[in-house]
């Protein structure tokens, strides 16, 4: 089996590494990843100046380090550095959970997502944010999560997996269950440069309101592992009809 190898927390990631050797009882695993942190950079791509890509080993391992995004990685990796179509694109581990509407800010789901434009098998792996991680833990659920997935689909999907940190010392229970919509409630604080210039930091804050069915943020607090099938296709289809018998007129 071929497989694509990602993230969005740059090549050097411990995340990136533990998922690798994981994945190396799989199949052949080319791994193709951004040269520093991408966090937080959605679907961007690089079409203004060249796309550098490095060599870098580390042992006898060899890895492409691309400047540019995690969609760019995934991109040249099938283009270019695959020793054929990969039957899995995986992007992580990242540190930190990519559930709910971050889902959309999320260079990690977009290296997935990306994957899946080509109609490959696609799995963004997420590990809940700790500074002592245990990413050889999460990578062996996620591979067998992955490993029930390849067996059980009938055709190539996208899917986003989220980790909570509870389950790598506990009872692995996994829900398949919907992402969450619910918007955040942001907030920033305002601070002051010795210059006298205002600036603000993010501080995020908990979803507003609740969701009816339960939710992959919802199920996450209790310390089931998520998995989520997701779909890019951002048409609401439920209004075309609809939007066909408007009165639309004639432009003057």
């Amino acid at each position: 089996m071929q497989i694509l190898l990602t993230n969005d927390d740059g090549i050097y990631a411990p995340g990136l590494a533990a998922m690798e050797r994981a994945l190396c009882r799989l199949g052949n695993v080319a791994v193709v990843a951004p040269s520093t942190e991408q966090s937080g950079v959605g679907h961007s791509i690089t079409f203004l100046t060249p796309l550098v890509v490095k060599e870098i080993f580390t042992g006898d391992r060899k890895r492409w380090a691309v400047e540019g995004s995690p969609a760019d990685s995934v991109k040249i990796g099938i283009s270019e550095y695959c020793s054929k179509r990969p039957d899995l694109v995986v992007s992580g581990i990242n540190g930190g959970l990519n559930a709910g509407i971050n889902v959309l800010y999320s260079g990690t789901v977009a290296a997935a997502i990306e994957g899946a434009f080509f109609g490959v098998t696609s799995v963004a792996v997420s590990l809940e944010w700790d500074e002592h991680a245990q990413f050889d833990k999460a990578a062996d659920i996620a591979l067998w999560v992955i490993e029930k997935i390849l067996a059980n689909q009938t055709q190539p999907q996208l899917y986003n997996l989220n980790i909570p940190t509870s389950a790598l010392n506990g009872d692995v229970r996994l829900k398949v269950v919907r992402m969450g919509i619910q918007q955040y409630g942001e907030k920033y604080e305002k601070r002051t440069d010795p210059r006298g210039r205002s600036y603000y930091w993010a501080m995020g804050g908990l979803p507003l309101g609740e969701a009816e069915e339960e939710t992959d943020l919802m199920a996450l607090e209790r310390g089931f592992i998520t998995l989520t099938p997701l779909y890019y296709d951002m048409t609401k289809h439920a209004m075309i009809d609809a939007m066909k018998n408007w009165d639309w007129g004639r432009l003057r």
